[in-house]
């Protein structure tokens, strides 16, 4: 007689599942062979303090990096036909978190939203006072994505309102754009302690809730803010100032990585790169480029 699953191990396949259910993914690859075995037996395959110039950058003071190491994804993207720079990107191989992520029909950021729920699918949620979703235009044709909330945006449950938000909002308004006209989001939903950078584990449980924000609002620019944002949707262990202000390719869309507002409040001559990025972004979407325009 075969051998039952192990308690521990059932539940942890009981609750991958449901998490999988959340997204909307029921269908499996099933073992023929244990077709007839009892569902127990089965087994499963896996599936504005700060000023922004233009383009002279004024200077702005220094704060203190924020603690933890650089999160590298170990894990390898299934896309569309990538452009020739982003095919350049090394990946690593693994598991990928593209892999059962196939768009799903009349998809809605609500119903994202929905299926995120009161979400207690890592360890941040036990640390968090809110889930910080995104904020925005839901049929934008910009989507900013950043690395995940800060102390500001876990007390207010919105994106980007502390001082490296106030400096972004700038950097949109220099673009002759307001808030409302993008959608701004994060990697994960759910502040990091001590505004660490989040883990690798918590990087793949939230992603796949960024992938299908994305989709639904299907953008025709993504632009990533910082290296953990550039990383997991680029799926490299390349560093940001490889291919930053570089055009790539993700899912069918255009992608430009950047620096994060809160590395230019502690390196203000960087504002100059950032600009030119931005006014790469304007020619793309036919924004005018206003030289001299004070933010």
């Amino acid at each position: 007689m075969a051998e039952r699953v192990p308690e521990t191990l059932h539940k942890k396949l009981s609750d991958r599942l449901g998490f999988y259910e959340d997204l909307g993914i029921r269908l499996f690859y099933r073992d023929r062979r244990a077709a007839a075995a009892p569902h127990s037996e089965r087994r499963l395959e896996p599936p504005s303090t700060a000023h922004f110039a233009v383009p002279n950058m004024q200077k702005e003071e220094t704060l203190p990096k924020p603690a933890g190491k650089p999160v590298l994804q170990k894990t390898a993207p299934v896309m569309p036909p990538v452009s020739p720079k982003m095919a350049s990107l090394p990946v690593v191989s693994g598991p990928s978190l593209f892999e059962s992520m196939d768009k799903i029909a009349d998809d809605t950021l609500l119903k994202v939203r929905e299926d995120l729920g009161e979400c207690t699918r890592c360890r941040l949620h036990s640390t968090r006072h809110k889930i910080v979703f995104g904020d925005g235009n839901p049929k934008a044709e910009l989507v900013f994505v950043g690395e995940g909330p800060g102390a500001d945006e876990d007390a207010q449950g919105l994106p980007f309102v502390g001082r490296a938000g106030k400096l972004l909002t700038q950097m949109i308004e220099a673009m002759g754009l307001q808030r409302k006209d993008v959608y701004i989001c994060n990697v994960v939903k759910c502040r990091p302690p001590g505004n660490r950078q989040p883990e690798e584990d918590e990087v793949s449980t939230c992603s796949p809730f960024l992938l299908r924000q994305i989709d639904a609002i299907a953008p025709k620019v993504i632009v990533c803010l910082g290296a953990v944002a550039a990383k997991t949707l680029l799926q490299t262990n390349r560093g940001i100032s490889q291919f930053r202000g570089e055009w790539l390719d993700f899912r069918g869309r255009k992608l430009l990585a950047t620096y994060h507002p809160a590395y230019l409040l502690r390196n203000p001559p960087a504002k100059s790169e950032v600009w030119k990025d931005l006014q790469k972004v304007m020619a793309v979407l036919g924004l005018e480029v206003k030289k001299g325009k004070s933010a």
